[in-house]
């Protein structure tokens, strides 16, 4: 009797322990899943309620922790463990889609949806006469064939490459092993086979085995993904940095010219694009670009701007020509994505200017206390072979503030979903008439920042470019 007891006391303190591991694992997994917040890791959140859910029925299978719930926590066990019982093959499921792509991950989500309708019925049945005769032997026959379609895949090394997302012998080995041990319990049951003598709890054992196997897999998923943010992450840092190389890295120094530039972009690498061209002390070119789009693919158009540019500088008192070579070397280049430009000349030895611009917003001139928009705009490049662009000649005099910018300044919209436009933009130029240029570009996107929500992101790179004309 004293050694019945000592072996069951063995078995109940292995229960306990096992299912306080799993427990903890279960709360582990979920707790980082909820951390990282990323599509990736929803296979962790599977794999903790399928692990806290094993551990807690290994618990429940103990009577020292059914002793120590109240009275009525107690009554609950019963319904608990049986709601385990028929939840446990759908959690595993979920788990498995996660793990698997194509036919079978359907196939293993359908599945998973039967079992809960299972499930549903049994809990529902349990609770209102305490039968379990109906859903039980469904439930039983539905992980079988979950059982031997997960045994296929994964010893079938076609079927495994094909469908499993990280194939490995661990995942094989402890399937094999569980499935062989699962199927033949259940088989004895229904042939009266014997059971050689092994325990209960070799099952939960080998259960423990195959719920690691899934762990481990798992894990190589995650970090996998992990690895792959950070190559994207480093590589992102790379371009932003070889971009940042691309523009100007300070304004140039103009007689009689006041110049300030800011560029911000909307993601680690953006569309926008500015440069000068200098011919001397006097006089000087600047072009402001926005490709269509966001991210790398517009960054790397912004780029071909950089080399593009390059070969318009014999030419770069002339805007129209400009803007057409700009035009000629990106048609067919820009895989149907488009650029706005806007080309500024600004001589002052004859204290004038020349604008062009494609399908760019347009150059704003403060001049006694007025704002003026000018506009002199062809096609945006790439459009078409040759599609001419128009010039519009301009005076400068002393106290004249010219703007150049891109559409990242007036579309921003604040919480009533109404933008910034450029009656804002004017007031705020208004408001700052006496600010050095450096000082302007400042407030303007201060207050572009407190327009819109707090909890709203640049949707759209910025670039702003302040002339003031001095005496």
């Amino acid at each position: 009797m004293e050694i019945q007891d000592l072996a069951q006391f063995r078995v109940q303190l292995a229960y306990i322990v096992l299912g306080t591991v799993f427990l903890f694992f279960g709360f582990a997994s979920c707790a980082i899943a909820a951390i990282r917040r990323r599509t990736e890791v929803r296979v962790l959140i599977w794999l903790g309620l399928w692990s806290g859910m094993y551990g807690a029925g290994l618990l429940f299978r103990t009577a020292a922790v059914g002793a120590a719930f109240p009275g009525w926590l107690q009554a609950c066990i019963p319904l608990t463990f049986k709601a385990i019982s028929y939840l446990l093959v759908v959690v595993a499921l979920l788990t498995w889609s996660e793990l698997t792509r194509g036919k079978m991950q359907s196939l293993s989500r359908a599945m998973a949806a039967v079992g809960l309708a299972i499930g549903a019925g049994g809990i529902g049945l349990f609770a209102a006469s305490g039968s379990v005769r109906v859903f039980l032997p469904l439930n039983n026959l539905l992980a079988v064939c979950v059982l031997i379609s997960l045994t296929a895949v994964v010893v079938v090394p076609k079927l495994s490459a094909r469908f499993v997302v990280f194939p490995n012998r661990i995942l094989t080995v402890s399937t094999v092993v569980f499935s062989i041990d699962a199927l033949y319990r259940n088989a004895s049951r229904w042939l009266l086979l014997p059971s050689f003598g092994l325990p209960l709890v070799v099952d939960d054992l080998t259960f423990v085995a195959f719920l690691l196997s899934f762990a481990y897999v798992a894990g190589e998923k995650v970090f996998a993904n992990e690895r792959r943010l950070l190559s994207i992450e480093s590589e992102l840092e790379i371009a932003r940095q070889i971009q940042a190389s691309s523009l100007p890295t300070g304004t140039p120094e103009v007689q009689g010219l006041q110049i300030a530039a800011q560029y911000l972009s909307m993601t680690a690498v953006g569309g926008d694009f500015y440069q000068f061209l200098q011919a001397d002390r006097h006089r000087i070119g600047i072009l402001v670009a926005d490709v269509s789009g966001h991210g790398v693919p517009a960054a790397l158009i912004a780029s071909m701007m950089k080399v593009a540019m390059q070969s318009v500088t014999s030419y770069a008192d002339q805007p129209s020509k400009v803007l057409s070579g700009l035009n000629r070397i990106l048609s067919g280049q820009l895989r149907g994505q488009f650029v706005t430009a806007a080309y500024l000349w600004l001589d002052m030895e004859a204290r004038k200017a020349l604008y062009s611009a494609a399908g760019h917003p347009p150059l704003l001139r403060w001049r006694q206390g007025k704002l003026e928009s000018i506009e002199s705009n062809g096609l945006l490049l790439g459009v078409a072979p040759d599609p001419g662009y128009p010039v519009c000649e301009l005076t400068l005099d002393p106290g004249d503030r010219l703007l150049l910018y891109t559409d990242g300044v007036v579309e921003p919209e604040n919480a009533a979903g109404v933008s910034f436009g450029d009656r804002a933009l004017e007031q705020a130029l208004r408001d700052n008439q006496a600010s050095p240029t450096a000082e302007l570009l400042d407030r303007l996107l201060s207050q572009l920042h407190h327009w819109q929500p707090a909890s709203s992101a640049q949707l759209d790179d910025i670039t702003l470019i302040v002339i003031d004309v001095m005496k």
